[in-house]
């Protein structure tokens, strides 16, 4: 059985509103539609109905085009001997990459207004992005912990 990692890492992407959120926002975008469409069905202009039902639609396809996405994660493990990232897309298929911990470097790009804007993972004539869906704040401190961590791992 292989050790415990000296660190583990599970990053997914931020999503502002949950299900219970969604359900509130699609019930009060379409009643306010609904009353707005009868509005003007009222006074004859009867294909604008319509439209606001296509607006609806429009707005529950992106939300769960949105949703869909964010099924996609990634997790890091370093160990004394390895580092193993996966990155698993939003249907569920899994790429895994294997690095040695003395032959990466860890790659963080900065921006001094915004922070950090990039990190990969390289090795050799390999690289990795990691992270690119993380705001700012997330990216920072998983910079720190993943340098501390790779350094111990190597020391």
């Amino acid at each position: 059985m292989r050790e415990k990692p000296l660190f583990a890492a599970r990053l997914t992407p931020y999503r502002s509103l949950g299900r219970r959120g969604f359900l509130i926002l699609m019930i009060l975008f379409g009643l306010s539609c609904f009353v707005s469409g009868m509005v003007f069905l009222t006074i004859g202009a009867w294909p604008v109905f319509g439209f606001f039902g296509l607006d609806v639609l429009l707005l529950y396809i992106a939300f769960k085009v949105n949703y869909r996405s964010a099924r996609a994660f990634e997790e890091i493990a370093i160990w004394r001997e390895a580092i193993e990232f996966r990155q698993v897309a939003p249907s569920g298929r899994a790429t895994v990459h294997r690095f040695n911990p003395f032959w990466l470097r860890f790659i963080v790009e900065r921006h001094e207004e915004f922070g950090i804007t990039r990190m990969a993972l390289r090795e050799k004539d390999r690289e990795v992005d990691i992270g690119g869906f993380l705001n700012p704040a997330d990216r920072d401190s998983f910079a720190t912990a993943f340098a501390r961590a790779l350094s111990r791992a190597r020391g």
